[in-house]
Formats: structure tokens, C-alpha cells, sequence
């Protein structure tokens, strides 16, 4: 007779198959050690800038492409970032990008030369351009509940601000008591700390995303080039062949990038979505913000050291003041916009960001520091206030299925605006054209110069946003 096996029946789970998935701290708190080391080496850098310079005494031209080098590479390749993390996975892709940055944050702090140290800043910003949109996209894997991934993002990007605002203070302090080198040796342990945290994040689901290699290599191509023809035009002659040859690579690569793109099934850059005013304008007024807010700061940096004397830790706090109204304004923006209409705050914004340019014109050696802090005051008011609504109005620009191609765009050209106001300004204030000074007559070309751009930006928002409705 045979026997009956009793069989255990099967397990089944208590949680509804939609029910969101635990909150991870744990991915937050990557995301979040992640986004703030790649923005303090933005900021600390700009500090470390006079150091670098004795140390390896590289001219004008070489600080710029310290700056630039990494700027370039996180512009030009934030487009295909997001594709990237969605093909890999996002863990997978933050894991790859945040032990790049650390390797190359070694190269940089071990670097015998200004080249050596231009090519590690290279490898930088590559991998910062993956580590930003992962470290997001970590967050969105680990918060289903919209509420705890909303708190989760407000947190990401107030860290993303407290670390551009301790950037220029810790730079400052380490350049002048433990050397140059340490501002990069600092990523060293917080890239550590961040992959064995990844280690105990859940992995992430892979998705299909077209890839547009053609388009990313021209669009590299093309802002590598524009760089390099405004660094070195300013110091080589506008005329020498290097600086005519890149110009020609940069405007072949621009129109190759337009053509690839205008053919691409899945372009990097859909070009119809140009066409859009709000987008247009989105756009080239986060490009003169940027340009006119980074190309201040490369500028104070220098300014602070070489024409008025101060030590490394007193030009880093110098930033404090600053960052504090940034944090502020960009609190207060979206709730404005909500009261008097995003068009007005963008114009508002652009406006008082070309009068804190104007403002900043008289500054001299002898200026006392605190009408220098309250000069700034305005520059961190106008960009604050209008990058926020600008990036609403994108958003609502475009469908949602382009949104992550909008944003990455949108970081892209406000990235490509700092570099190359970096290069313009630092032709501008070399001394003689030789490299190694420090001019105040260039420097107030170019707050003419930012102060010209925002006021072209400032009026063609006017003009083209004029039909849109009050919120």
C-alpha cells in the first residue's frame, strides 16, 4: 500500500504584490556621500587653484583646464549618463562611476605635472557625469511611497548645497595646512565608505535605453574644442594655428552633432524639442547663469589670493556668506513663483543677477571685505531665484517621457555656461598675456561680459515667455 506524503503548502508572501518596497537609509546615504563629494571638489578646487599653480608651476592656461577638464566632461557626457544607469542598473552604474572618481581623485593628488593633473580631472568628470544621475536614480529604486521619496530628494539637494558651500572652506583649509594634494585625498576614504555601503544595497533592474555614440562623440568633440580655441586663443593669439585648427574641429563637430541627431531613431538631443520657447528659453538662461555665477567664482577665488592676500582658509570663508543666501533664495523661489508667476521671478532673477555684476565693477585691492560680502549679496539672490523656476518651466515643457532627456540638456548647457566663462575669464585677467598674473582690469571685462549676456538673456525671456499666465 502505498504511502500518502504529506506536502507542505507553498509559502506565500503577506504583502500585496504592489505594495512598495522597504525604504533603504542605506542607498540614501550613498546617494547623498556621492552628490556632495562630486560638488566639493567643484568648489574646493576653484580655492586650491593659487597652490596648485606654485606647485607645479603651471601658467593662467593651466589653471583654466584644471577647472575645465572636469566642467567639459561632465557636460558633455550628462546626456548619456541617465541611459547608462538605466542599461546597467543604477547600483551598478554609481558603483562603476564613484570608484572611477576615486581612482582619479588618487591620480589627481598624486599628479607630477599640470598634465598629469589636467588628464586625472578628465577621468573626473566622466565619472561625475554618472554618479549624478545614479545617485538619483538610486533613490527613486529605493522609495516607492512618493512622499518618502519626495523627503528623500529635498534632502539630496540640500546636501548637494551644503557642499558647495563647505567646498571653498574645506578646500581652503586643507591647501594651506596639509597641501593641495589633500583636497583630493579627501575622496579617497568617502569613496570607500560609499561602495561598502553600496555592498548592502539591493541591486538594481536593468532597462533597456538607446545609446546615441555617434552624437556623444560630437557633442565632445565639439565643447572640447570651443574650450580649448578660448583658453589658449587668449594666450596664443586668436590667429596661431592650434587655437584655428581647434576652432575648425569644434564647428565641424557642432555641425556633424546636429546632423547625427536630426537622423538618430533615439537621439541624445531630440531637436524638435528646441523649438519650444520654454525650452529655448530654459536654456539660454541657465547658460548665463551659470557662466555669469562660475566664471564669479573662478574669479573671487583669484581674486582674494593674488589681489588681496589672503591665505587659502580666509578666500574659502569668504564663500560662506554667499552660500548662505543661495540656500535661502533657492527655498524661497518656488513659492514665489507660485504667488507672482515663474516668468516674472525668471526675469527678476536674471535682472538682479546682471546688476550684481555691475555692482561688482569698482572692486580693487583696497575694497573694504565687508562691502565685498555685501556686493555679493545679489549675486547669490538672482541666480537662486531664477534657476528653480526655470527648471519648472522646462518640466512642464516637455512631455514626461522626455523629462530625464530635458534635464540631463538642461545640466549639460548650464555645466557647458561655467566652463566656458572659466576660459573667457581667465584669458581675460592674465596679466600681459603670460599667464601668471592676475589683472582687475580683466576681471571687470568679464563681469561686462556676464553682465552684457544676462541682460540679452534677461530681455528674451520677457519677450518670449510674454503670453505665459501668472501661476
Amino acid at each position: 500500500m502505498p504511502r500518502t506524503i504529506a506536502r507542505r503548502p507553498p509559502t506565500v508572501s503577506t504583502r500585496p504584490a504592489d505594495s512598495p518596497t522597504p525604504a533603504s537609509p542605506v542607498a540614501l546615504i550613498a546617494s547623498l556621500l556621492g552628490f556632495a563629494v562630486i560638488t566639493i571638489d567643484v568648489s574646493a578646487v576653484n580655492i586650491a587653484l593659487p597652490a596648485i599653480r606654485s606647485s607645479l608651476h603651471g601658467g593662467m592656461s593651466g589653471l583654466q583646464w584644471v577647472v575645465d577638464a572636469y566642467t567639459l566632461m561632465f557636460a558633455a557626457l550628462m546626456m548619456s549618463a541617465g541611459a547608462l544607469a538605466d542599461r546597467s542598473g543604477a547600483r551598478r552604474a554609481y558603483a562603476w562611476g564613484i570608484a572611477l572618481f576615486t581612482l582619479a581623485s588618487l591620480g589627481c593628488a598624486l599628479a607630477p605635472g599640470i598634465g598629469v593633473l589636467i588628464a586625472a580631472r578628465l577621468a573626473q568628470g566622466a565619472a561625475a557625469a554618472v554618479v549624478m544621475p545614479a545617485s538619483l536614480a538610486l533613490i527613486r529604486q529605493a522609495y516607492d511611497d512618493p512622499a518618502r521619496r519626495a523627503r528623500a530628494i529635498a534632502l539630496w539637494t540640500v546636501g548637494g548645497s551644503v557642499s558647495m558651500a563647505a567646498g571653498p572652506v574645506l578646500g581652503g583649509i586643507l591647501a594651506e595646512h596639509a597641501g593641495w594634494r589633500a583636497v583630493f585625498l579627501l575622496n579617497l576614504p568617502v569613496g570607500a565608505v560609499i561602495l561598502a555601503l553600496l555592498a548592502r544595497t539591493a541591486p538594481s533592474p536593468r532597462r533597456p535605453a538607446p545609446l546615441d555614440p555617434a552624437g556623444q562623440t560630437t557633442a565632445v568633440l565639439a565643447l572640447a574644442g570651443l574650450a580649448y580655441a578660448v583658453i589658449e586663443g587668449g594666450h596664443h593669439g586668436w590667429t596661431s594655428v592650434p587655437v584655428l585648427a581647434a576652432s575648425a574641429v569644434a564647428a565641424g563637430a557642432a555641425v556633424a552633432f546636429l546632423a547625427v541627431e536630426k537622423r538618430h531613431r533615439a537621439p541624445m538631443v531630440p531637436l524638435g524639442m528646441l523649438r519650444e520657447r520654454r525650452v529655448a528659453v530654459s536654456l539660454a538662461a541657465g547658460f548665463a547663469a551659470n557662466a555669469a555665477f562660475y566664471g564669479l567664482v573662478f574669479l573671487l577665488g583669484l581674486y582674494y589670493q593674488q589681489a588681496r592676500g589672503m591665505t587659502a582658509t580666509e578666500a574659502g570663508l569668504m564663500f560662506v556668506p554667499l552660500s548662505a543666501v543661495i540656500t535661502t533664495a533657492n527655498l524661497v523661489s518656488p513659492r514665489l513663483a507660485e504667488r507672482v508667476g515663474r516668468r516674472a521671478v525668471i526675469v527678476l532673477g536674471q535682472a538682479v543677477l546682471a546688476l550684481a555684476m555691475a555692482a561688482l565693477l569698482p572692486l580693487s585691492a583696497d575694497t573694504p571685505l565687508w562691502l565685498v560680502l555685501l556686493l555679493l549679496v545679489p549675486t547669490g539672490l538672482g541666480g537662486a531665484l531664477a534657476v528653480p523656476a526655470l527648471t519648472a518651466l522646462l518640466m512642464d515643457a516637455v512631455p514626461g517621457h522626455r523629462a530625464g532627456t530635458a534635464s540631463g540638456l538642461f545640466n549639460a548647457v548650464r555645466q557647458t555656461g561655467g566652463a566656458l566663462a572659466v576660459a573667457v575669464s581667465g584669458a581675460l585677467i592674465a596679466d600681459g598675456g603670460a599667464g601668471d598674473g592676475f589683472s582687475l582690469g580683466g576681471m571687470r571685462e568679464s563681469l561686462y561680459a556676464a553682465g552684457g549676456l544676462l541682460c540679452l538673456t534677461t530681455a528674451l525671456t520677457a519677450w518670449l515667455l510674454r503670453r505665459e499666465r501668472t501661476a
